[in-house]
């Protein structure tokens, strides 16, 4: 099948006009489901942010690849995009996505399908298909282009066994239509031209393709698995392996080559560990291995934060004290909302976090530990801190009983998820928790609100102007995660004022963008200046990623401008002592919020205003 049966005039758009993923995903989505091709767009679209949790498919190199296999597919089809500004895709070189390809496979799909949605993956690695696309006048030369470096590819089947140095990889990804194969052949590219031997597995959606034999396992130098889901590891018992994400097959051929070939890995012990299981001893650095298992605690238990806190902010607009039946001023619904949000989903925010990091490290085993564990950290006043520490402990405690249960019987492998990893799981992190950790970082705890607490005006200022600057810094990056962390851990200990600056600061990139476009026209052009509108939706909603594909067009103008500006607004919110009980920003928080609502959005607005004129004045006007 040729790509260009699933690739149609009907199915492309070379006008994409929105700047954020979300939109792009929606007029993609938009395009399939005008022609046709699906049979539920709401469950499609579902089913490609599902994806898109699961690790960005923005590859990289101005080119994203949506993608899902699902019955809400009517007909297999791609459509094609382009976005002339660029879009902040969240990519993976950082860079704005240009090129878009989004993929609908039906659930169904046959190995015609999927061959040629293998195929259109590969082909755009080529650097003059990717120059031609951005050039393409219409849609019929898109389909031209595509026709002319659409050649099927023959399964290889050449043995490797018995040449004397050689690599041997595998690659796949969740869905398996695009990433894995786009991982395959950039690693083979890459070593023909190291003039390194090499054979590839792919675990694609058609199921396993060019599979190694154990002959070729065994005598291969190394192995690399490149992999964001589940791949069959046993096989590789005693081998250097080297374990990392897919998308680095793509980016890092090189860079993993020459580490296979120096056996720069650790050796694999068959375990019955996947590759995401035992991802903390292969291709990703400690750091990043910690902050991915901590972003995973801290994104399971934000729905319950948001949810709880906002509830609990609504319960105070029927009064202060209104959930206190004791008070004048009770009322039963501000009880039954701080039941539910305080008492109840607030509650489960540091079991969450601890169930979720250990869940990360050690898989479904670690789970029930990671609860436990954060349940005593909150009953015994470590809070979000010691919902840490339970997760990190439980989590690599059960990877240890992992290590050390491994040579019991096959015939009591059921016993082990059963019985053994709960069981001692549990007791281990729990003997822990209440005997060695929960004392000392209670106290750390308790010392930290206090101190916040008590901050006198200055010191208060000072560190609003922190978070304002690490949210401004690198909007929705690590240092900006890292400030959202740091607030959403104190509304466990009943500090809410930093969360509020940190709100406010999020707030003003995008809506000083908007600013700047609107005062300044000459500084921008009319392109800039239409996306310039979307970014007052977009500050007023809390999405500060708005402002991104402008920093990164002038990072040296508008980075500063915006770091400014959002350092002023948390100075601000801090110094009227304003506090926000839920982790979300947006003007429909500001309503609730703990203090004057009307000088919270004061410090909004003269925030950015500061970042809008600094930007004015820096910029330099645009030629006509």
């Amino acid at each position: 099948m040729r790509i260009t049966e699933l690739l149609t005039k009907e199915t492309i758009n070379l006008s994409l006009t929105s700047s954020t993923k979300s939109g792009a995903i929606e007029e993609l989505v938009s395009v399939l489901d005008n022609a046709g091709k699906l049979s539920d767009r709401t469950e499609y679209k579902k089913a490609i942010i599902k994806r898109e949790e699961q690790s960005t498919t923005g590859i990289g190199e101005g080119i994203a690849i949506p993608h899902a296999k699902t019955n809400a597919v009517k007909h297999a089809a791609i459509a094609f995009g382009r976005s002339k500004a660029g879009v902040n895709y969240e990519s993976l070189d950082g860079q704005p996505a240009h090129l878009f390809f989004m993929i609908a496979a039906t659930e169904g799909a046959n190995n015609t399908h999927l061959e040629a949605l293998s195929r259109l993956s590969t082909i755009l690695l080529k650097e003059e298909v990717r120059h031609q696309l951005l050039k393409a006048n219409s849609a019929d030369e898109v389909l031209t282009i595509i026709n002319s470096h659409d050649k099927e590819d023959k399964e290889e089947e050449q043995s490797m066994a018995g040449k004397k140095q050689f690599i041997v990889a595998v690659t796949a990804c969740p869905t398996g239509i695009a990433h894995t194969y786009m991982s395959a052949d950039s690693l083979k590219a890459k070593a023909a031209e190291m003039g390194v031997d090499i054979k590839v597995e792919t675990n694609g959606s058609g199921g396993a393709k060019n599979v190694l034999t154990p002959e070729e396992i065994e005598n291969a130098v190394a192995v690399i698995v490149a992999a964001d889901t589940k791949v069959e590891m046993n096989r590789f018992n005693g081998k250097h392996v080297i374990e990392t994400a897919v998308a680095d097959g793509i980016r890092k051929p090189k860079e993993l080559i020459e580490r296979a070939l120096k056996q720069d890995a650790p050796i694999y012990s068959g375990s019955g560990k996947s590759g995401q299981e035992s991802e903390q001893t292969g291709g990703r650095g400690f750091g990043s291995t910690i902050y991915k298992h901590l972003m995973n605690g801290v994104s399971n238990m934000l729905p319950f934060v948001v949810g709880g806190g906002i509830l609990i902010a609504i319960s105070f607009m029927f009064g202060i004290n209104a959930f206190n039946p004791d008070d004048p001023t009770y009322h039963p619904i501000a009880e039954a909302l701080m039941t539910i949000g305080g008492g109840n989903a607030f509650a489960l925010m540091v079991p969450i976090l601890a169930g979720f990091i250990a869940m990360s490290i050690a898989d479904r085993p670690g789970f029930a530990a990671g609860m436990v564990g954060g349940m005593l950290a909150t009953s015994g006043g470590a809070g979000f801190l010691g919902g840490l520490v339970a997760g990190f402990l439980a989590g690599y405690l059960v990877v240890g009983l992992k290590k050390l249960l491994a040579g019991m019987p096959s015939s009591l492998e059921g016993i082990k998820t059963i019985l053994l990893y709960p069981l001692l799981g549990i007791a281990l992190t729990g003997f822990i928790m209440l005997f060695v950790v929960n004392k000392p970082v209670g106290a750390l705890n308790t010392a930290i609100s206090e101190w916040l607490s008590g901050l006198g005006t200055g010191n208060a200022v000072l560190l609003g102007i922190i978070l304002g600057l690490m949210m401004a810094f690198d909007m929705g990056g690590p240092v900006n995660k890292a400030a959202y962390v740091f607030g959403t851990g104190l509304l466990a200990n009943g500090v809410y004022e930093p969360m509020a600056a940190i709100m406010a600061a999020g707030m003003v990139p995008p809506l000083a963008i908007a600013i700047a476009t609107t005062l300044f026209k000459k500084k921008f052009n009319k392109q800039d200046q239409e996306a310039g509108k979307v970014n007052y939706i977009m500050g007023l909603s809390f999405i500060t990623e708005g402002a991104i594909p402008f920093a990164a067009a002038d990072p040296l103008r508008v980075i500063p401008s915006v770091m400014a500006g959002s350092a002023v607004a948390g100075a601000l919110s801090m110094m009227f002592s304003i506090g926000l009980r839920a982790p979300h920003g947006g003007l429909f928080v500001i309503p609730l919020v703990d203090g004057s609502w009307i000088m919270y959005l004061l410090a909004v607005v003269i925030g950015s205003l500061v970042a809008a004129l600094l930007m004015g004045f820096l910029k330099k006007p645009v030629s006509s």
